[in-house]
């Protein structure tokens, strides 16, 4: 297999430092792009000695130029408190820098991967969410800027390889977990997971009815590189089609971390989606994809990681 110059945005975010990881594990030259505005540089200081590592601080929304052949979209904030802090910002990182990436992808004749999200359809009405399931969003809502922003990536996308033939794919990711997740990005997992390791009441919004799929990062990468290396354009789900409601999956964190740990009760944000959970039969008709980490294995090795962070926060 030839190395390949292959470009990270969002490289030194949750998701994206594994995908570098293993794209050098895989023996391919990564450039990673990260304005660290989410992401971390202890996320990547393990690879920052390798040979066919670089790493530049840049924001995808300002001009490019690099040689590549290969380019992974992951630059975006992707948890609410994080996507709500500077909304007009994440709509320009969705359209803007997606459109750099585009245009350095046309000039490099380079395949493009594009990071959606199951946040494309809304609060469903569709249950579990097909590809061919047009969503059903509130573009005026609080959660729009990113909504709408990712809709709106995939526009572009299609329109790019419509208008100017270009190889470019779409995944859409559901809720994904693992080691260097954000202990504050406000998503259900690592919520819960430091609130019981903090000794915290375990926070549910709602009545903890909604129901959410949780897929271990490694599953997530293993997605996106067999979709890059494929003949598919997509959209494709890419998620773990077991779906838990968030209570139990609260009672399953109890039972792991502290079963003394008590619940508490806060009102449902607006726009949370009641049901998220994908349909991933292309993934596996098309792609031979399906998730193999089951929710009690990949948990434990999250567990095992905040916990580590915890305790040397304390040092």
């Amino acid at each position: 297999m030839s190395t390949l110059i292959i470009l990270v945005a969002g490289g030194a975010g949750f998701l994206g430092s594994h995908l570098c990881e293993e794209l050098l594990a895989i023996g391919h030259q990564v450039i990673c792009l990260d304005n660290l505005s989410t992401g971390s540089r202890a996320n990547i200081a393990h690879l920052e000695a390798h040979p066919l590592f670089t790493f530049f601080e840049k924001d995808i929304t300002d001009p490019l130029d690099f040689k590549v052949d290969q380019i992974y979209n992951l630059a975006c904030p992707a948890s609410p408190p994080h996507y709500q802090k500077d909304p007009l910002m994440t709509i320009r990182t969705c359209v803007v820098g997606l459109m750099n990436l585009l245009d350095l992808a046309e000039r490099n004749n380079a395949k493009l991967l594009q990071a959606s999200t199951s946040e494309v359809y809304g609060d469903p009405t569709v249950h579990p969410q097909t590809e061919e399931y047009v969503g059903h969003v509130n573009p005026i809502g609080p959660r729009a800027c990113y909504d709408e922003g990712k809709r709106i990536g995939e526009t572009l996308c299609f329109e790019a390889i419509r208008q100017k033939k270009l190889d470019v794919k779409v995944v859409r990711i559901f809720n994904t977990y693992g080691p260097r997740m954000q202990a504050d990005d406000g998503r259900v997992v690592s919520n819960f997971i430091v609130q019981a390791l903090k000794g915290e009441p375990l926070t549910i919004y709602g009545e903890g009815s909604q129901t959410r799929s949780f897929c271990y990062a490694s599953d997530l990468i293993r997605g996106f590189i067999l979709m890059m290396e494929s003949g598919e354009t997509g959209p494709i789900n890419l998620g773990n089609p077991v779906e838990r409601s968030i209570l139990d999956f609260a009672k399953l964190i109890q039972k792991e971390i502290d079963p003394s740990s008590t619940l508490v009760y806060k009102p449902l944000p607006q726009d949370d989606p009641k049901q998220r959970c994908p349909d991933i039969t292309r993934a596996k008709e098309l792609l031979g994809w399906e998730p193999t980490v089951s929710i009690e294995e990949g948990l434990l090795k999250t567990i095992d990681y905040f916990r580590t962070r915890l305790i040397g926060a304390e040092r």
